[in-house]
């Protein structure tokens, strides 16, 4: 290999670590940014919209932010002092937070397209993981 393919390659590993290090600089700062602006809803979910957000929740979320080992998304929250960890015991989501969080990931979480989480799924989890916040 030469010395300038060797270049070319650390340059393109260095630029695509740019690229993701602002796409989590962004996807921060529109979190900021929800959680700075959020607004509690008026009317609360009904029970129907709190029980799929729960089987969303199992489907989608609960691998990575449930309880027990092995969950990543529980383990980093725990290791930036979020406490509690696991989201489902929070009072402190906003539904424009989890909303950002799922269609724009952050850190190392996955974004979710509207083809595997629809705005009304996501709509159902918002409802369940912020059913127990004091409005």
């Amino acid at each position: 290999m030469t010395s300038e393919h060797s270049c070319a390659k650390f340059r393109l590993t260095t630029c695509t670590t740019k690229d993701n290090s602002m796409k989590n600089a962004r996807a921060f700062l529109l979190l900021l940014w929800g959680l700075t602006f959020a607004v509690p809803a008026f009317a609360a979910p009904d029970e129907s919209q709190i029980d799929r957000g729960h089987q969303v929740y199992d489907k989608w979320c609960f691998p990575c932010h449930g309880t027990g080992v092995g969950k990543p998304g529980t383990d980093a929250l725990k290791a930036r002092g979020q406490n509690p960890a696991v989201l489902e015991e929070r009072t402190d989501l906003t539904a424009p937070a989890i909303k950002t969080f799922v269609r724009h990931g952050v850190l190392f979480m996955p974004t979710f397209r509207k083809t595997e989480i629809s705005d009304a799924d996501l709509d159902a989890i918002a409802a369940y993981l912020t059913r127990n916040n004091k409005h």
